[in-house]
C-alpha cells in the first residue's frame, strides 16, 4: 500500500517535491524528495508513509484499509487524541477521524516539513466541550522522522503517537529499552518487567497477543528485526509511557481492516501519555514528540 501513494497522480504542487495527492476520499501530502519519501493523511494528521529513497517503508499501513471521511486508517502512526483506548467514543480520540488543515511546509536538499492544525469547532463539540489548538509538525529526513505534537487550550488530556513498525517477519523481533513496572492489558494484571521470565534480557518478543503500557520505559525504544535485517530506535520526548501493541492472530481474524497473518509484519511501539495526562494551560502548551531513526539497516 505505501508505494500506491506515490503513484497517485498529483492534485497541487506544494513545492519541487511535495504535492497533495487524492487516496481514496483522502487528501495526502506526498514527498518523493531524492533523499526520502513519506505520505500524511490530512484527515487525522496520520502519517501513511516514511521511508528513505530506495529503501524499505518503516512503517506498516494495511492493504486491507478503506481511506474514507471519518473512519480511522490502520497503520501508519495516527494519532490518539484527547483521549488513549476506551476513555470516550470513538475510541482512541476524534483528532484522528477529523480533518487538519495544512498550517505551512518546506523543503530543503536533506529534509522536509510539514505542519497541520486542528481547532475546536462543531464537529469537535460532539465529541468534548473544550477550546483546543492541536498542532502536528512533522521533519522527515532519510533516516530521522520526528512527529511533535502540540496542544494548546485549558483541559487534561491522554494522548499517544501510535507507531506501527514494519518488520520482515514476526518471528525473532524484539522490542528492548521497556524496564519496570507496566501494565498488561491482556491478562489485566500489573507486574514488572524486570522480573518477567517472558520478557528475559535481550527485550520483549511476540509468541503472541501483546498489549502492554510500560509506565517506566527508557527514553529509547529500539526494535530488532533481524528477518528485516534492521533496527529501528524510537526516541520518546514529554511522554509518561510507551505502549507496546500486536494483536496476534486470534484477534486478527477478527479485524477487517487487518489481513488475516498481518499481525506477522508489524509491532506497534507508541509513545504515550496514559498513566499520567497532559496537562495543558493557555499559556503552557503540552508536548508529545517521537523520534523514529534508522539504527541499522542491513
Amino acid at each position: 500500500m505505501s508505494e500506491d501513494v506515490f503513484a497517485l497522480p498529483v492534485v497541487r504542487r506544494l513545492g519541487v517535491h511535495l504535492s497533495l495527492r487524492r487516496l481514496g476520499a483522502l487528501d495526502v501530502v506526498v514527498l518523493d524528495h531524492p533523499r526520502v519519501r513519506a505520505a500524511i493523511a490530512l484527515q487525522g494528521a496520520h502519517l501513511l508513509a516514511w521511508q528513505p529513497q530506495g529503501a524499505e517503508p518503516v512503517l506498516w499501513l494495511s492493504d486491507a484499509g478503506a481511506f474514507e471521511e471519518g473512519r480511522a486508517v490502520r497503520g501508519g502512526v495516527p494519532i490518539c487524541w484527547p483521549w488513549f483506548g476506551p476513555a470516550g467514543r470513538p475510541n482512541h480520540g476524534f483528532a484522528r477521524i477529523l480533518p487538519w488543515t495544512l498550517l505551512d511546509s518546506g523543503e530543503d536538499d536533506d529534509a522536509a516539513h510539514v505542519s497541520l492544525i486542528l481547532r475546536d469547532g462543531e464537529e469537535s463539540r460532539a465529541y468534548w466541550p473544550f477550546a483546543f489548538e492541536v498542532v502536528a509538525r512533522f521533519t522527515l529526513g532519510r533516516n530521522e522522522c520526528r512527529i511533535e505534537l502540540t496542544a494548546r487550550g485549558d483541559f487534561e488530556s491522554t494522548a499517544a503517537l501510535h507507531t506501527y513498525l514494519r518488520v520482515g517477519d514476526l518471528d525473532g523481533v524484539r522490542v528492548t529499552g521497556l524496564h519496570g513496572h507496566y501494565i498488561d492489558k491482556v491478562l489485566d494484571i500489573e507486574a514488572d518487567a524486570d522480573n518477567d521470565p517472558d520478557q528475559g534480557g535481550n527485550g520483549l518478543s511476540f509468541p503472541e497477543r501483546i498489549d502492554r503500557i510500560y509506565t517506566r520505559p527508557d527514553d529509547v525504544s529500539r526494535l530488532h528485526d533481524p528477518s528485516g535485517k534492521r533496527i529501528v530506535e524510537v526516541h520518546h520526548a514529554g511522554h509518561s509511557d510507551v505502549v507496546v501493541w500486536n494483536p496476534g492472530a486470534e484477534l486478527t481474524r477478527t479485524m477487517a481492516d487487518v489481513p488475516d497473518d498481518g499481525h506477522r509484519e508489524f509491532v506497534c511501539v507508541e509513545t504515550a501519555r496514559v498513566s499520567r495526562p497532559l496537562v495543558s494551560d493557555p499559556q503552557a502548551p503540552t508536548h508529545l514528540t517521537a523520534t523514529l531513526r534508522i539504527a541499522a539497516d542491513g
